[in-house]
């Protein structure tokens, strides 16, 4: 993409200098350009002072300073990245200065104007000192660690450094301290390097195992229980991001079992097919009794392979050839097999009884249940940038996924008796089953056993009751003189609609600029003008509290001069970052303004509620039709609620498909009264 033509490059000679090549915003005024490199210059030379306390207040002023771009810009052509790290390196600075001086760093690094690439082993193992060193020091621990969590970010090779320099171990205790956000930047830092494990497969499985193995154990899983998610206070939104993501990777360690098919020539595979069979149905003899002929026994095994319900009664392995679920069905029905051994026992005899086509098939809905469970919670797929949704009762047990899948194949298999179903209905069951799963997620139980509980709530027949209520809730009125009375206040509605779109752009937003790091998050707030001709923005150093005033956004945008509003992939900060356009969840969220020949202002919605007002209201400056979601739902609300309202004095009266017919004409026309 060709630069801004409003960035031009010239060359400035300070006094007793070298001439420097510098760009210039010109839509910046000159005085301003000035004073930044003024000022870069100027923090370059006192940071240098022999005097301590000079050289302590100078850092102050750079750490303030580097969160504007264009004093970054000019800092950084002094070398003033290289200057920081030796000053970090040479380990001669501590308390106030050394937290001002990693501040700096962070601030001037957040710009992307530098590669991580560049840095140096002692400066990476200067800072992953400072994680232990400084442990009671909060400013250094909480700049270090974002530190860590950039470099293994925005780096392969920085990523396999810090490995080696910092263990899950040295991290823990972190995260018993009381400070949430030096919890959160520890779990980031754990997810950074889970989620930036190299590519090559054999070390992917490698280090994809080390981290099951850390992740099991109970030190750590107890600690966030105990010292995070059940701390008495609320959690606040970057630290249950954190959360979601730790939650989403732990159950992404899954998908290597879930895309592995299962190999009918495998014994070891076989054998595991074989202690199903015999727990349910042998318990009490010998695994490998060869007793009885050879057919006698496949006759057998054949007969309780059906019992057991699997598809393929001969060779129940080719059951597990699709993926997904893959072998990790066959996983969870050995763990509910061996960890709640009456229940499975209990489940598989009680339906290998009956004969009249209503049991339920235990091998083919526990196939099918686990690729719900992994459709459900998104088994395989990246980590949403915005999303802040965990689930506290994942981090109840080491084998959550497992008690999670024990829990609901006991569900299907009590709904499945509750609806009488037979083996043509087992879609429905499914259905029906999925719908109690969600709706239980919805509550966020705090435990398995609560969720479990909420479940219990949920039988087939309240959720019958549920929907009726929810489809009397949105009844559609369908008969032809209440479509055209939709019809006819439809327009009212859509302006409604409009002037509330409208109205929230002028009170304004805030949105995030995202990096490759989440904290120390830049924000900048825009609104449109009461006139609806201008649109206000400007960058903030920090979330405000409440509307934002006009004359302290710094940039104008004339609506007038908007050519377009394009949303998705088609914005150009989406096809610029290649490690966004990745997610998904991020894309939908993506929306930006163009302007003049190449000018573009980019967005990236907090919310999809917010993307949608600011997207409707943008495209009714524009005159063009507002399509998103929000516009249909807020249509149909309040489309049905008017209607109803209208319709109130015709309660409990029919109303006609057709109008009733004109009557004939009268003989005279005598009772008319001529007013004149």
């Amino acid at each position: 993409m060709p630069p801004p033509a409003d960035i031009v490059k010239v060359a400035i000679e300070w006094p007793g200098a070298f001439p420097k090549l510098m760009e210039i915003d010109q839509k910046k005024p000159l005085s301003s350009i000035i004073k930044e490199a003024q000022n870069a210059q100027q923090l370059h030379e006192r940071i240098q002072s022999s005097s301590m306390d000079a050289k302590l207040e100078a850092l102050k002023d750079l750490a303030n300073y580097s969160r504007d771009v264009t004093f970054a810009q000019e800092f950084i052509n002094l070398d003033g990245i290289s200057l920081l790290t030796q000053m970090v390196e040479s380990g001669t600075d501590f308390g106030d200065m050394l937290s001002f001086t990693l501040t700096a760093f962070v601030e001037l690094m957040d710009h992307g104007i530098v590669s991580w690439d560049t840095f140096s082993v002692a400066f990476i193992k200067k800072i992953a000192s400072y994680v232990n060193k400084f442990a009671s020091d909060v400013s250094i621990l909480q700049r270090s660690l974002a530190i860590l969590e950039s470099m293994v970010l925005n780096s392969h090779d920085l990523y396999q450094k810090v490995a080696q320099e910092i263990t899950i171990g040295q991290l823990i205790p972190h995260l018993q301290g009381t400070d949430q956000e030096i919890q959160t930047y520890t779990i980031a830092v754990i997810n950074a390097l889970f989620l930036k494990a190299p590519d090559d497969k054999r070390q992917v499985r490698l280090l994809g195992f080390e981290m099951a193995n850390i992740l099991a154990q109970k030190q750590l899983r107890s600690i966030i229980l105990t010292h995070v998610i059940r701390a008495q206070r609320a959690i606040n939104n970057e630290m249950a991001h954190q959360l979601y993501v730790l939650q989403v990777l732990t159950f992404n360690l899954l998908e290597d079992r879930m895309m592995t098919k299962m190999d009918p020539q495998d014994q070891a595979q076989r054998d595991i097919i074989f202690e199903l069979r015999r727990i349910a149905f042998d318990a009490e003899s010998e695994p490998n009794n060869s007793s009885g002929s050879m057919e006698k026994r496949k006759s057998m095994y054949t007969r309780d392979y059906k019992k057991l319900g699997f598809i393929n009664h001969v060779n129940p392995a080719m059951d597990f050839t699709q993926t997904p679920p893959g072998m990790l069905a066959l996983d969870n029905m050995l763990y509910f097999a061996k960890h709640h051994q009456d229940a499975y026992i209990r489940i598989v005899l009680e339906n290998s009884s009956r004969e009249d086509k209503h049991e339920c098939p235990f091998g083919r809905s526990s196939i099918e249940l686990t690729k719900m469970l992994c459709e459900i919670l998104k088994v395989g797929e990246l980590p949403s940038e915005t999303c802040n949704d965990f689930h506290p009762m994942f981090f109840t047990h080491d084998r959550s996924f497992e008690e999670f899948f024990c829990i609901c194949i006991q569900l299907l298999n009590k709904t499945w008796k509750e609806m009488r179903a037979t083996s043509e209905d087992f879609n429905k069951v499914m259905q029906v089953v999925k719908e109690q799963i969600m709706r239980a997620l919805t509550t966020k139980p705090s435990s398995l056993d609560q969720f479990k509980s909420k479940l219990q709530n949920l039988s087939y027949t309240e959720i019958l009751k549920i929907r009726q209520s929810e489809r009397m809730n949105q009844e559609d009125f369908q008969s032809r003189p209440i479509l055209e009375l939709k019809e006819k206040i439809q327009p009212e509605i859509l302006e409604l609609i409009k002037q509330q779109r409208l109205n929230r752009l002028v009170e304004g937003t805030c949105f995030r600029k995202l990096n490759s790091r989440r904290r120390q998050d830049k924000f900048w707030y825009c609104r449109l003008s009461p006139n609806h001709k201008v649109l206000h923005y400007g960058d903030l150093e920090e979330s405000p509290q409440g509307e934002v005033p006009h004359d302290s956004l710094q940039d104008k945008l004339p609506v007038a001069d908007i050519k377009a509003v394009v949303t998705g992939k088609d914005c150009p900060h989406m096809k610029e970052k290649g490690a966004l356009k990745q997610n998904k969840e991020v894309l939908e969220l993506a929306f930006s303004i163009l302007y003049d020949s190449s000018g573009q202002l980019n967005f990236i919605a907090p919310d999809k509620h917010e993307y949608c007002v600011w997207t409707d209201g943008l495209n009714a400056l524009l005159g063009k039709d507002m399509l998103s979601d929000l516009t249909r739902n807020d249509l149909d609300t309040l489309l049905s609620m008017e209607i109803k309202l209208r319709l109130l004095d015709l309660e409990n009266i029919q109303i006609p498909d057709a109008p009733p017919p004109i009557p004939k004409e009268p003989s005279n026309y005598d009772f008319v009264y001529d007013c004149n």
